[in-house]
């Protein structure tokens, strides 16, 4: 079966299939892109943008997805009604050889979202010496994912920060990553980094709210001139942070966290509002 599925079903190529029944054989040994939806009260959070970002990941690898959006948008929909997954993260999953990721699965994995107090409070984050081969395309790397996850277990740390080999943050393993010097946010150059839904909308939002954003390379030996600092990720929004190894932030008092913050959660509750008419317009 597919280890980290869960619920009843999933769709394979169209098909729908229990989650029990199914194999990852495929899966670990051909090449891979995925994209993981935020599903809220049965609404597939910035839809559209995850999409895109699904078929700008193929494209980096020079593979195509032989399903158009119409069809995946009326699968995705189909497993929140068959698995009733109104809250909840959705994987899709393309793998295949060469040019043609010809096998699509969609499925519903475990899913954490932070309590309220770690929005409070900030979490712990680590550095760890890492770069990403293809960094805009959302590839799996099985043996670095597992190495991350042993070392964050071991430090009690929530996230890791990438550090390249110039000893630059580039971000997070799961998350982007974003800082603040007075009113001003600063986060990694877009070509070093995995292209987050999150981070994207936090930029717009942000531009639209008149905080000014500069993409720059955030140096180690620059940490401490920082006043505060956040991830960006599909399950965790922006989430502040507290440490940076043994370097202590208070970015949960940071104002232009806690703004940023608000207006991204506005945002959501507007999109989901709005999203949820249409969806039931549809029925």
């Amino acid at each position: 079966m597919i280890k980290e599925a869960v619920l009843e079903y999933l769709i394979y190529n169209s098909k729908i299939c229990s989650v029990k029944e199914s194999s990852t054989e495929v899966i670990t040994k051909q090449d891979s892109i995925y994209e993981v939806i935020r599903i809220i009260d049965g609404v597939p959070l910035y839809l559209k943008e995850h999409l895109n970002r699904l078929r700008k990941s193929a494209g980096l690898i020079d593979s195509n997805i032989d399903k158009t959006d119409a069809e995946l948008i009326d699968e995705i929909m189909k497993l929140i009604d068959l698995n009733k997954g109104y809250n909840l993260n959705m994987k899709i999953l393309c793998t295949g050889d060469g040019r043609n990721l010809r096998d699509i699965y969609l499925y519903f994995i475990k899913s954490f979202y932070p309590p309220k107090a770690m929005y409070e409070e900030g979490i712990k984050t680590i550095l760890y010496k890492s770069e990403r081969k293809t960094p805009n395309a959302k590839t799996f790397n099985i043996k670095l994912r597992e190495a991350i996850d042993e070392e964050l277990k071991e430090r009690n740390a929530f996230e890791a920060l990438l550090v390249d080999q110039d000893n630059r943050i580039t971000e997070g393993s799961r998350s982007n990553v974003f800082f603040v010097k007075g009113k001003i946010l600063y986060t990694p150059p877009a070509n070093k980094v995995l292209l987050g839904v999150t981070r994207s909308k936090i930029m717009e939002l942000s531009e639209l709210n008149n905080i000014d954003i500069v993409e720059k390379d955030i140096s180690l030996s620059d940490l401490k001139e920082y006043d505060g600092a956040f991830i960006t990720g599909t399950s965790t929004g922006a989430l502040p942070i507290k440490n940076i190894d043994e370097i202590e932030i208070s970015s949960h008092k940071n104002d232009i966290i806690i703004k940023v913050m608000g207006i991204y959660e506005r945002d959501i509750k507007n999109y989901i509002h709005e999203s949820k008419g249409y969806i039931e317009g549809k029925k």
